[in-house]
């Protein structure tokens, strides 16, 4: 569940929904998808989630695929973990556990006044045996998994527990303050399992001498700084905006003689810029509480993405690229000279020859038959076109700098695009020009993918805060991730109904004539004329792809080449998707109506993110 998908439809509409029931509607959802058959690769498909090799970082004799983490406060039942494992964190908090199971009357729901999380007074929970039985439905989740221990335990029942824990937990948070010698205890239970203390940030400055204590006999391995909540009653809620409150209780530890203690926060990110200001203090984990869910799914990638941005590495440009590019360029040259024929003689000699037929022939038989085949050719033509120049932007924008996204972009949509060639075997027609054409591109895709096994890099992002313009650009965003699903499933259709009917009723009023009259014409004219549909079908899910995978992958802040790609790529296909048909006078409003529809999308989708787009320095 993406951003564009979150805050457009999902979190309005979940929002209105009672108590826990919108909670747990999503984490099931997700859950469901996670569990599926290529569940994970479809959740990554629409996220891009994993994070850069670059963030990887060891700790504790961990391995963190990146320092942000979700805390359990937001899936206390692990309703979602599975699902959240795919999301883009690098490590998952559970529980607390208590020694009962605590699900409360009221519990944790989305205040719209308040643009808030209220959470009950305590917080849910799951008991010993419960939480055992779903940690071990989970494993593995190749996460580390740390398990919070409630204050509500004793320290023998801690102590009891620890080993039934300790095959799904990679290390162990304890919310109650004890003394050494029961840290201790728990260590030789645990053995090399880390165990961190958590302490409120407000609670820091009256237990600093107790906090020393146990730092200097050297049984915990870290501390966890908690958010601070505010209480009402059964209720609590923790203000979102504690980055300033937080950063002065990691100063004063440091200043206190934890400088060499690895101190991590729970809670108080809202934002991107929070969580890159608490790592610049020095702040090793950071797990996200309630700001992941009023920012959005998106946030830990939005985390990730603006720490490798900080990170300062230089975009050097690789090799490889440019066999792309000229991939690219010739598709559009081939749609050149493809909307040149369409727009001139529509039918060539090798038609004629399959036909048995001229073209004179035909225009005497029924002109309109000729019309409608120039309609087919130069929407292809207008796809190629489109086409090319999304592949060259991708190669010269992203290839070149080595971003995998990119180059997983063009090796889907280019596969597709030839694997198009069996619909025109499959039509009774095999087309040996445009068989020359794919033989001549094929070495250009092949060489151009052999060269850029470099692209191993991961976006990069700009964006810091969850500013107006970013939240704009999410519906912008929605618009092209729906044209380019639009635009599949149009070529779907188109090359279904080649394959079957061939013509959809509005065609055969065009053309004044019924199938059967057209195969008395000529046996082989419906064959040629599938094969049209099947070139403009297979063109369509191809271009389709591109688009889908832009929106998808590319959407970031002041990257303006996505926006000059999406805007002169898309001119091509629309005006010759469009004005071809009033040019023939094949203007059926029913007909044109899902053109009309995507031109909706493609202007929208322009309007709604272009400042995103050209605001570079924006926070």
């Amino acid at each position: 569940m993406p951003d564009w998908s979150y805050h457009t439809i999902f979190k309005p509409l979940v929002s209105r929904l009672p108590n826990a029931v919108g909670r747990e509607f999503i984490h099931r959802g997700m859950n469901i998808v996670s569990s599926l058959p290529g569940g994970t690769a479809f959740i990554e498909f629409l996220g891009h989630m994993s994070p850069s090799p670059a963030l990887k970082k060891n700790l504790f004799g961990l391995t963190f695929s990146n320092p942000i983490g979700l805390s359990g406060k937001i899936d206390p039942f692990l309703s979602g973990t599975k699902a959240f494992s795919h999301l883009g964190f690098g490590f998952i908090e559970i529980g607390p556990i208590t020694r009962t199971p605590n699900q409360s009357e009221n519990p944790a729901r989305f205040s719209k006044n308040k643009d808030e999380i209220i959470f009950p007074n305590p917080l849910e929970s799951m008991g010993i045996e419960q939480a055992l039985q779903r940690l071990q439905a989970l494993k593995p989740l190749n996460k580390p998994i740390f398990i919070r221990l409630g204050q509500e335990l004793s320290v023998e029942e801690t102590i009891s527990i620890l080993p039934s824990f300790s095959p799904y937990g990679s290390a162990f948070i304890i919310e109650k303050m004890y003394e050494s010698e029961k840290f201790y205890a728990m260590k030789r239970v645990m053995k090399s399992k880390p165990i961190f203390l958590s302490i409120q940030q407000s609670s820091v400055y009256h237990d600093l001498p107790l906090i020393q204590k146990l730092k200097e006999s050297g049984c915990i391995d870290g501390i966890f700084l908690e958010e601070r909540p505010e209480i009402v009653e059964k209720e609590q809620s923790f203000p979102v905006k504690q980055t300033t409150e937080l950063i002065q209780t990691v100063k004063y530890l440091k200043s206190n003689g934890f400088d060499h203690v690895p101190l991590m926060i729970s809670g108080g990110v809202l934002e991107p810029e929070d969580a890159l200001t608490l790592i610049s203090e020095g702040v090793k984990l950071i797990l996200l509480t309630n700001g992941y869910v009023l920012s959005g799914p998106g946030l830990p990638k939005r985390i990730n993405e603006a720490i490798e941005d900080q990170l300062g590495i230089l975009q050097e440009k690789r090799s490889g690229w440019i066999w792309y590019w000229l991939f690219g360029l010739l598709i559009t040259l081939g749609g050149l000279i493809a909307l040149f024929f369409s727009m001139t003689f529509v039918i060539l000699p090798y038609d004629e020859a399959f036909l048995g037929l001229t073209r004179e022939e035909l225009i005497v038989i029924n002109p309109t038959i000729i019309y409608f085949m120039a309609h087919d050719r130069m929407t292809l033509a207008g796809t190629m076109i489109s086409g090319g120049v999304l592949y060259m932007q991708l190669a010269r924008h992203a290839v070149m700098f080595g971003y995998h996204w990119a180059r997983k972009a063009i090796h889907l949509g280019g596969t597709v695009g030839f694997l198009g060639i069996l619909l025109f075997i499959a039509y009774g027609y095999f087309d040996w020009l445009h068989a020359i054409f794919w033989i001549v591109l094929l070495p250009f895709f092949m060489i151009g993918r052999r060269k850029t096994n470099y692209s191993n890099r991961s976006p990069i992002s700009k964006n810091r805060t969850n500013h107006p313009t970013w939240k704009k650009s999410l519906w912008g965003q929605l618009c092209f991730v729906v044209l380019g699903f639009s635009f599949i499933i149009g070529g779907l259709v188109i090359s279904f109904i080649g394959a079957t009917n061939v013509f959809v009723p509005t065609d055969i009023g065009f053309i004044c004539m019924t199938p059967d009259q057209l195969n008395d014409v000529n046996g082989r004219l419906i064959s040629l004329i599938a094969h049209d549909r099947a070139g403009f079908g297979s063109a369509l899910i191809s271009v389709g792809l591109l688009v889908l995978m832009i929106s998808l992958w590319g959407f970031q802040q002041g990257e303006k080449w996505v926006w000059k790609t999406l805007l002169i790529g898309g001119i091509p296909a629309f005006v010759s998707g469009i004005v071809t048909h009033f040019i023939i006078g094949y203007t059926t409003f029913i007909h044109i109506l899902p053109a009309y529809f995507a031109l909706f999308l493609y202007v929208t989708g322009l309007i709604l993110s272009r400042s995103f787009f050209f605001e570079t320095n924006r926070k």
